[in-house]
């Protein structure tokens, strides 16, 4: 593993022993990036680098624009996700990809929660990914599905991931409670694009299995 800091973004990279293999990039929320990275490397999905970024400003950074807090002990979504994109494609991946050999296959983009929302709202601003895991990404997000279904991409994705648990949308909170609806609205659009996509229902709420749910994510865009 090699780790450095830019912007106050703490970025660890793990390498493929093999080179232009594919690289993934993965927001999260601690730094469960190793732990991820472990899962997938005793199961047999195909070689992969994996550049997972911590400390960031969760609900800044993560989030497409401004909302209200969703909940009475919440903070509100400052909308710092443009800002935030250009600093890993212009410093973050230049400075991460010194550090594999060859050339990436392709790029992929990745994240739980927010970052899942991050990872759908990310292929409409850059051509750099060419494949997204969105697991129980916040896409009740206010005005995300609209803006999802009156914009194009910058670049067709070859694959994209969708999971949620199935508790999640079991809620009285009136942000939340669309999560699923959206989620799989979302998806049946990316089919009808020709987009190939699958969506994954898993037991529990949002906060059960992260790791490995992040894990299962990335892998089923390896395994393509």
């Amino acid at each position: 593993m090699i780790s450095f800091t830019i912007d106050n973004k703490k970025v660890s990279v793990f390498p493929s022993a093999t080179p232009s293999r594919p690289v993934v990039y993965l927001n999260t929320f601690g730094e469960e990036g190793k732990q991820v990275f472990q899962i997938l490397q005793d199961s047999d999905c195909p070689e992969f680098t994996l550049v997972a970024v911590s400390n960031l400003e969760w609900n800044h950074d993560m989030s497409p624009w401004n909302i209200p807090p969703i909940s009475a002990n919440n903070t509100p979504c400052t909308g710092g996700a443009d800002d935030y994109l250009k600093l890993l494609i212009d410093k973050i991946m230049p400075e991460a990809e010194k550090n594999i050999k060859g050339k990436p296959l392709w790029r992929g983009i990745a994240g739980y929660s927010l970052a899942g929302l991050f990872a759908i709202y990310s292929i409409y601003q850059t051509d750099v990914f060419s494949r997204a895991a969105s697991m129980s990404g916040s896409l009740w997000f206010p005005r995300i599905k609209e803006y999802i279904f009156s914009h194009d991409v910058k670049r067709k994705p070859d694959y994209i991931y969708f999971s949620l648990g199935n508790r999640e949308s079991k809620t009285r909170n009136k942000f939340l409670k669309c999560v699923q609806q959206n989620t799989e609205e979302i998806e049946t659009f990316y089919k009808s694009q020709g987009i190939n996509t699958v969506f994954r229902l898993n037991p529990g709420n949002h906060f059960k299995n992260t790791v490995e749910r992040s894990a299962d994510g990335i892998a089923w865009i390896l395994n393509r």
